[in-house]
C-alpha cells in the first residue's frame, strides 16, 4: 500500500471513530447495587426525580432526557417538559408512552414496587442515591457514562470537586460548630450523619447534633432539641423564603441557638438537592457558621 492509500485508510478509520463510541454498550452498578447493562448510551430518558433532572442536566444530558415528575424546575429548560407524576406516584402509562431506553430513579423517593413494573416491561431501570458530596461528582460522571455525554459530565463534575476542595481548605478545620438542621417544623425532622446535607455540614466545621441518629430523616421531639442544647440551628423548608416556624424557638431564650440569635435558613433547592448547587447552599451554611463563631466572644460577655 503506498503512502496515499495508508492516509485515506487512517482518516476513515477516524471517522468512524465517533460513531462507534456513539454506540459502545455501558455498563454500570448503580446505587441500590443493580447491575445495568445498556447496548448504547441512552437516548430517551425519563428523570423520577427533581434532583436527577438537575444532575442529568448538568451532566450535558438535558437534550435527551423525554420526561420529568412535578417540581422538576430547574434549570428553567426542564419546566417544559412532559411530567409523568410525582415522585411518589408515578404514571406507569405516561412513562410508557414517552418510549424511554432508561429511567433513573430515586431510591430513597421512588417506591420499589413501582420501579419493578417498568422492569417487567423491559425498561431499564438506574437508581441514584447520592450520599456523599463525593458521591454527587460521581453521579454527574455516570449519568454522563449513561447518556454518552462523559466530556460534559466529567467536566462538570471536576469543577465540582474543585469548588468542593476550596471551600474545605477555606473552612473544614474551623473551630466546631454543634448545630440542629432542621427540615420541617410538624413533624419535626431532622438529619442523620448519612445524609449528603451533613457531608455539607462538616464541610464547613459543623457538628450535626443528632447525626447519630439511625434514619435518613428521623423525627424529634422538641424535648430532643432543647436537651442537645445546639449553638445554631439551620432550617430549609419548602420554599424559597424563611419559613415562619423557624421562630418559634425564640419561646426557649436559655436555647444557646436562640440566645445567640443564631437561627438561619437555607433555600431547600440549595441544600437538599443533591445537584451541583448543593455547593451553594454549603457555601452560604459555612458563612452562617463563621457567624456563630464571631459571635462567641461577645455572647460570654453579656
Amino acid at each position: 500500500m503506498t503512502r496515499r492509500p495508508r492516509v485515506r485508510a487512517l482518516l476513515a478509520l477516524l471517522a468512524a471513530l465517533p460513531a462507534t463510541f456513539a454506540h459502545a454498550a455501558v455498563d454500570l452498578t448503580d446505587d441500590a447495587g443493580h447491575r445495568l447493562h445498556l447496548e448504547r448510551p441512552a437516548q430517551r430518558i425519563v428523570s423520577l426525580a427533581p434532583h436527577v433532572t438537575e444532575l442529568l442536566f448538568a451532566a450535558g444530558a438535558g437534550s435527551k432526557v423525554v420526561g420529568v415528575v412535578q417540581h422538576s424546575d430547574y434549570p428553567p429548560e426542564a419546566t417544559r417538559l412532559p411530567q409523568v407524576g410525582s415522585h411518589t406516584r408515578v404514571d406507569l402509562e405516561a412513562v410508557a408512552a414517552l418510549k424511554p431506553d432508561l429511567v433513573i430513579a430515586w431510591k430513597s423517593g421512588n417506591r420499589d414496587a413501582q420501579l419493578d413494573r417498568f422492569n417487567a416491561l423491559g425498561i431499564p431501570v438506574y437508581v441514584n442515591e447520592p450520599r456523599s458530596l463525593e458521591a454527587v461528582a460521581q453521579s454527574l460522571e455516570q449519568f454522563g457514562r449513561l447518556a454518552g455525554t462523559e466530556a460534559a459530565a466529567n467536566a462538570a463534575a471536576a469543577g465540582f470537586r474543585q469548588r468542593q476542595s476550596a471551600l474545605a481548605a477555606r473552612y473544614r478545620e474551623r473551630p466546631p460548630v454543634r448545630l440542629f438542621y432542621q427540615i420541617w417544623n410538624s413533624p419535626l425532622m431532622t438529619i442523620n450523619d448519612e445524609q449528603v446535607i451533613s457531608d455539607a455540614i462538616r464541610l464547613c466545621g459543623g457538628v450535626n447534633v443528632f447525626g447519630g441518629l439511625k434514619q435518613l430523616a428521623p423525627r424529634i421531639s422538641t424535648e430532643a432539641v432543647l436537651a442537645a442544647n445546639p449553638e445554631a440551628i439551620i432550617a430549609s423548608g419548602m420554599a424559597d423564603s424563611r419559613p415562619e416556624w423557624l421562630d418559634q424557638w425564640k419561646r426557649w431564650p436559655t436555647l444557646a441557638a436562640n440566645a445567640g440569635g443564631n437561627l438561619f435558613f437555607i433555600p431547600p433547592d440549595l441544600i437538599q438537592r443533591h445537584t451541583p448547587r448543593l455547593l451553594d447552599g454549603a457555601e452560604r451554611l459555612c458563612g452562617q457558621l463563621e457567624e456563630v463563631r464571631a459571635k462567641r466572644g461577645t455572647t460570654r460577655a453579656r
